[in-house]
């Protein structure tokens, strides 16, 4: 092989090297984590699908139970709620979304056992035939 081939070989072997380095950094997901953690919040989405049983009466104390949580529970740093009004027919049932944002991981930790949280599953419980719940960190991006 030429040197000057060989100059080239080695100096894109470098160049690579590096850039896998450098996008390896940035890559990784507890580096990723981090930085979501610092630029947004934490997202707690609840969805129920209740039991034909359940009443209007009966939907209304979960509704109120879990409006109730907010001032129960300061850790709780915003909250909203709905119903689907979806028009895609895709919500399999589930009729009720709570939207809880937290600050840290560690506010949602002492929130999921909180006595008050444990309570309103009490009143949840009779009436839930289903429950979905995802959590993820905002993206500002």
């Amino acid at each position: 092989m030429k040197p000057i081939y060989r100059a080239i070989t080695l100096f894109l072997v470098i160049i690579s090297l590096t850039l896998v380095s450098f996008n390896w950094k940035y890559l990784r997901s507890d580096k990723t984590e981090t930085t979501m953690q610092q630029d947004s919040v934490l997202r707690h989405v609840v969805m129920f699908k209740f039991k034909e049983s359940a009443s209007k009466d009966d939907i209304r104390k979960v509704q109120d139970a879990f409006s109730a949580l907010p001032s129960k529970i300061p850790q709780i740093h915003s909250y909203e709620w709905g119903t689907n009004n979806s028009p895609e027919g895709l919500d399999k049932g589930f009729t009720h979304i709570f939207f809880l944002t937290f600050e840290s991981e560690e506010d949602r930790a002492v929130y999921l056992p909180h006595p008050d949280h444990k309570a309103f599953g009490e009143v949840l419980g009779p009436h839930l035939e289903d429950v979905l719940v995802l959590d993820y960190w905002s993206s500002k991006e």
